[in-house]
């Protein structure tokens, strides 16, 4: 738990407005005939807070892996490509967070992520301000959060003379530091809350409607919408709307109703038609990431790139945890898989990183569970404790927390405008209780003022933890790059990076490829046309530390004398995997090159598994490559040079009765001048305990009879 005095400026501006909430909060939520100004004065501070989130926490870009991998997609979206064709040498721009499929007309890329935020967000990039949408999304939560206050509660709701909840519960969203980052950087649970929220709002409308003997066509069709296009930004969260609105048409009473059975019919028709784009476009979008409709791409993409086989998957059993991209997640908290007890434990660590959430300090939660008790005595409020506790259960079959500093309890961040509704009930209700006017005013004003002081004293911490970590900047700038000549090439060595910098879509812009200090930046500046290049250094110090230099650009020069060589950690993420995954790993033995290497591991020891990685074709026809390996003890393990297809050469490298160096150098497998893919399989036999089989490098020759 982090909590002091306020630090920095956004705190201290937090006290100025707990103070201004002390003074004009019971003005601000008194029931008023009109409310459109209130509303558009809520949105512009809700979009004006969240972008200046945007320079002050984020510094000016995307910040976490995915969101920089959320800000490509959407700029591949922009560009018409749900995924785009890879270029050789492929490990210059596939990476982390990507997936590959191979097809009839070569080998293309997509991000893993659902397309829904993706598709809005290009939006942003069409019209060259792509951060301008999360403000945006922040704006139009407010409305939603005052829609669905105003049509989940009752009119003759406690002080309901002194207090207008709808308003109260907009004022706490607007005041929501995890809203205003979610609706900053360029991450999903933004919209997904819209979504939410939205679609609870307006399926309340139709039911509203119904009982009136009223059609309810249009907000059907647009809670149908909403829901289908959250099924497309987080299907988790989209499961969980659906059984609450399940929730809503079996606890309505329709038989009171004065609409028609066909008028219901007809609403439930609309609603299901509603969803049809949101799911065609995920269908879409599955398609074009793994050549098939109803695979799910970051299944595809875990089952590639990480292990044991079947790691990432929605539900429970022992090899549940993924060991590349959540190794130390998993092995702290699932040595034993994903069971009732791991899923019990994480369950409980994101309701703990939850309770800053709403209010920005954990006591505001109190009256999130007041308002959740209230609740329950009334009809329709309470579809929203039971919509808070499905988005929670929704998560219980997925084994990784998601919370990080700033970003909350993130899984959770969908439902918070209904917990804002929820804690606005418990503050009437304290109102109501008061014996005066003025005991009452007196009331809403500290419950309000509450949440700026939460920040202040205590959620500024975490949000300052978000803004200064890994060097404290986006880890591209493109005005760094002012100067450099048109067609220079810009190699850059981070994730983050790559994903904020690579657009090969637009006339403008510059080729970006991964850094990777072996052969394959040889490649990628010989397929550009041997252009002046340069590489893109972002220093990141050790937690705590400040950066030993800002990010800056350095001349580099490839060495064309130099004998080529891939480094085998550069060749993940694999082509295939079979029983068996491979992982970059720091190299545990001296002999090794770069001091990493690509480990391959089975998922059972007494069984074999393969792994296959793909080669740069057209640079290597025609020449000779000699695999160098790991073998720690007396492991065995064949090794095949796959040519279009087929198998063309093999080595068996079985235990040996005396010591040998860590590190074998393999003989050298003549490629083809005609080879148009190159592949190369490692095979593990039944590996004794303490052994390890490790790809270091790939050493090419030129072909003796070239």
């Amino acid at each position: 738990m982090r909590f002091g005095l306020p630090r920095d400026p956004a705190q201290l501006a937090a006290l100025l407005a707990a103070l201004i909430a002390l003074a004009f909060a019971p003005r601000i939520v008194r029931p008023a005939t009109k409310s459109r100004l209130f509303l558009a004065l809520a949105a512009l501070s809700a979009a004006a807070l969240s972008a200046a989130y945007v320079a002050l926490y984020l510094r000016g870009g995307p910040r976490i892996i995915d969101a920089t991998s959320y800000f490509l997609e959407a700029r591949a979206l922009a560009a018409g490509h749900l995924a785009f064709p890879l270029d050789e040498p492929v490990a210059s721009t596939l990476g982390r967070f990507l997936v590959r499929t191979d097809g009839p007309d070569g080998p293309t890329a997509a991000v893993l992520f659902p397309p829904g935020y993706p598709a809005l967000l290009a939006l942003g990039f069409l019209a060259h301000a792509p951060l301008a949408i999360g403000p945006l999304l922040a704006a139009a939560l407010t409305i939603a959060t005052y829609a669905l206050a105003e049509r989940a509660l009752p009119a003759n709701t406690p002080a309901a003379d002194r207090v207008s909840i709808p308003r109260l519960a907009t004022l706490f969203s607007v005041l929501c530091a995890a809203l205003r980052y979610h609706t900053a950087d360029t991450m999903s649970h933004g919209l997904a809350a819209l979504c939410f929220t939205g679609a609870l709002a307006l399926a309340l409308s139709a039911v509203r409607a119904l009982e009136a003997g009223e059609r309810a066509l249009l907000p059907s069709l647009g809670a149908g919408l909403f829901a289908g296009w959250l099924a497309a930004t987080r299907p988790p969260s989209a499961l969980a709307l659906l059984l609450a609105l399940a929730f809503l048409v079996v606890t309505t009473r329709f038989a009171t109703a004065r609409a028609p059975r066909s008028a219901r019919l007809t609403a439930l028709v609309l609603l299901a038609l509603g969803a049809l784009p949101g799911l065609g476009l995920l269908l879409a979008h599955q398609h074009a990431a793994t050549g098939e409709l109803f695979t799910s791409s970051q299944r595809l993409y875990y089952a590639l790139s990480d292990g044991p086989p079947g790691c990432f998957r929605y539900g429970f059993g022992a090899s549940i945890g993924c060991l590349g991209e959540h190794g130390d997640f998993v092995q702290h908290n699932l040595p034993h898989g994903y069971g009732a007890y791991a899923a019990a434990a994480t369950t409980l660590r994101r309701l703990k990183q939850h309770l800053v959430d709403a209010g920005n300090a954990e006591p505001f939660t109190l009256l999130v569970l007041l308002g959740v008790i209230l609740a329950a005595r009334l009809p329709r409020a309470r579809l929203l404790p039971i919509a808070v506790a499905l988005q929670i259960a929704a998560y219980v079959p997925f084994y990784f927390d998601g919370n990080y500093p700033g970003g909350g309890a993130r899984f959770y961040a969908d439902v918070l405008p209904l917990e804002h509704i929820l804690a606005a009930l418990a503050a009437a209700h304290l109102a109501a209780r008061a014996k005066d006017l003025r005991g009452a005013s007196r009331r809403i004003a500290a419950l309000v003022a509450l949440v700026p002081l939460g920040f202040a004293f205590r959620a500024g911490f975490d949000h300052a933890l978000l803004r200064d970590r890994e060097a404290g900047l986006p880890m591209f700038e493109p005005a760094r790059l002012a100067g450099l000549p048109a067609r220079a090439l810009v190699f850059v060595d981070t994730d983050h990076g790559f994903n904020l910098a690579y657009d090969p879509w637009t006339s403008n812009g510059r080729p970006i490829a991964r850094y990777r200090g072996d052969a394959f930046d040889r490649f990628a500046w010989e397929a550009h046309g041997r252009p002046p290049a340069y590489r893109y250094l972002f220093p990141i110090p050790p937690d705590g530390e400040a950066p030993p230099a800002p990010p800056h650009l350095v001349p580099y020069s490839l060495d064309l004398q130099a004998p080529l060589a891939l480094e085998g950690e550069n060749l993940w993420p694999a082509l295939a995997q079979q029983d068996a995954w491979a992982l970059p790993a720091w190299a545990t033995d001296a002999c090794a090159s770069a001091r990493r290497w690509l480990s391959v591991t089975p998922a059972d020891p007494a069984k074999s598994g393969a792994v296959s990685l793909a080669l740069p074709a057209p640079f290597l026809a025609g020449r000779r490559v000699a695999p160098r390996l790991a073998i720690l003890g007396a492991a065995s393990v064949t090794v095949s040079l796959v040519v279009d297809g087929d198998p063309l050469h093999t080595h068996e490298f079985a235990p040996a009765a005396a010591p040998h160096s860590p590190c074998v150098t393999l003989p050298a497998f003549p490629i083809p001048r005609a080879a148009r893919s190159i592949a190369l399989t490692v095979r593990l036999g039944p590996q004794p305990a303490g052994s390890r089989v490790a790809l270091d490098r790939l050493d090419f020759l030129e072909d003796e009879s070239r």
